[in-house]
């Protein structure tokens, strides 16, 4: 009987939005707290606190639809920059456990935890020493999934919200076994639609769909998604942690909580990846040649499309002006589901070449380059001292050679 390490955790913070506002204000502790837009307004719920849930508010859910089903719940506004430094404490603490992280979102990762195992022995004892130290440190809990694969651990992680921690069994007989009474939506990419679609093939559980033959699928969701459902379904996914290389690339990406077709949020969210390998470059004091655009699709298709920069650079205008660029260009047939921007082939110049630049080149464009650069490292600083909500740089109505 085949039995499969397990080595990969996938771990999600609880309600994270909503955990952080109970813990910044303890009066909204115990109350149903909604974060998002007021019900007054056109807007949606971002996430919710537990207690909302209770009422049947969830994320994507209209505002005003959230106030009918809980009128007593407290409306809170988003705080994006609050959402974002909390998010790097916790993956500072992951680091803690292990160097292979694959961050996902702002409040999950995949953690690879083979290579800590002669200190830990068993995955459950460091998944709980890590959650332990998240609640110490930060006040919050998460939710682990421990198994011998991403798919299977993100599936974990899922199934004893909040504080849970789920270990998926090792032998293949086993993960059958595991997967089967559960509904297909917890398939990785099977939504309302694809349940549907799977619905009148007279399929509602994994189990059903481990009874099917890929062929049998493929009229109903075509041939790539067919695939992707009858491998999963049979607990199999040979997708690697990818963490990046110090010395060759830094990236950052966001999977939305639903596909989008806003190109003004997709805009806004480029400007904040940018700004983020922004700052990780100019920390490691390091220059990028190369910028990379990354755009996952609604049917989980991904495109990646990438151009040098004309000069090495760390600057967020110019980081930002590649990454508009790039978007531009790509049409989008479909909803987004993940966006994500990057760079590589870093390069690190001695500091005798830097001030010789700046000391005897006088051409326009490198005396613009030092400018950005003076600029980015003074809002570096000031976001250090007062967070990153102190200056926030606006992308809406900008061309890409305005930014």
């Amino acid at each position: 009987m085949k039995t499969t390490r397990r080595t990969i955790l996938h771990v999600d913070m609880d309600a994270f939005f909503a955990a952080i506002e109970q813990r910044d204000n303890p009066s909204l502790r115990g109350k149903p707290v909604i974060v998002g837009a007021p019900p007054d307004r056109r807007g949606v719920v971002s996430t919710c606190s537990y207690e909302a849930r209770a009422f049947g508010v969830h994320s994507a859910m209209p505002s005003r639809t959230a106030y009918k089903l809980c009128p007593q719940g407290v409306f809170v506004p988003v705080r994006g920059e609050r959402y974002h430094e909390v998010s790097e404490q916790v993956m500072s603490i992951f680091e803690e456990f292990t160097p292979m992280i694959e961050q996902v979102s702002v409040d999950e990762a995949f953690l690879d935890i083979a290579g800590v195992l002669h200190i830990w022995h068993e995955p459950v004892r460091l998944a709980r020493a890590l959650k332990a130290r998240i609640r110490e440190r930060l006040g919050l809990t998460a939710s682990v999934g421990i198994a011998p694969n991403k798919f299977l651990a993100k599936l974990a992680s899922d199934l004893e919200k909040p504080d849970g921690l789920t270990v998926v069994p090792e032998t293949e007989p086993a993960i059958l076994a595991f997967l089967a009474p559960l509904p297909v939506t917890k398939i990785w990419g099977v939504g309302k639609t694809g349940a549907k679609q799977l619905e009148r093939l007279g399929i509602t559980t994994i189990g059903q769909l481990q009874a099917c033959d890929e062929a049998e699928l493929s009229p109903a969701l075509g041939a790539a998604m067919a695939q992707h459902v009858w491998t999963l379904a049979r607990g199999r996914d040979g997708r690697r942690i990818e963490t990046e290389t110090e010395d060759k690339s830094v990236s950052a990406e966001l999977t939305f909580p639903e596909d989008i077709r806003a190109k003004a949020r997709m805009r806004q969210t480029l400007l904040e990846l940018a700004e983020k390998v922004g700052r990780r470059l100019r920390r490691r004091q390091m220059l990028a040649r190369t910028g990379r655009l990354k755009l996952r699709f609604a049917d989980f298709r991904t495109i990646t499309r990438q151009r040098a920069f004309e000069t090495p650079t760390c600057s967020d205008r110019e980081l930002l002006r590649m990454a508009l660029d790039l978007f531009e260009r790509e049409p989008l047939p479909q909803p987004v589901r993940l966006l994500g921007f990057g760079v590589s082939n870093l390069v690190t110049p001695s500091e005798s070449q830097l001030e010789q630049q700046l000391l005897f080149d006088i051409d326009p464009a490198t005396a613009e380059r030092r400018k950005d650069t003076q600029l980015d490292q003074a809002v570096d600083k000031l976001r250090e001292k007062f967070g990153r909500g102190a200056i926030r740089r606006g992308v809406s109505g900008y061309k890409t050679n305005d930014i």
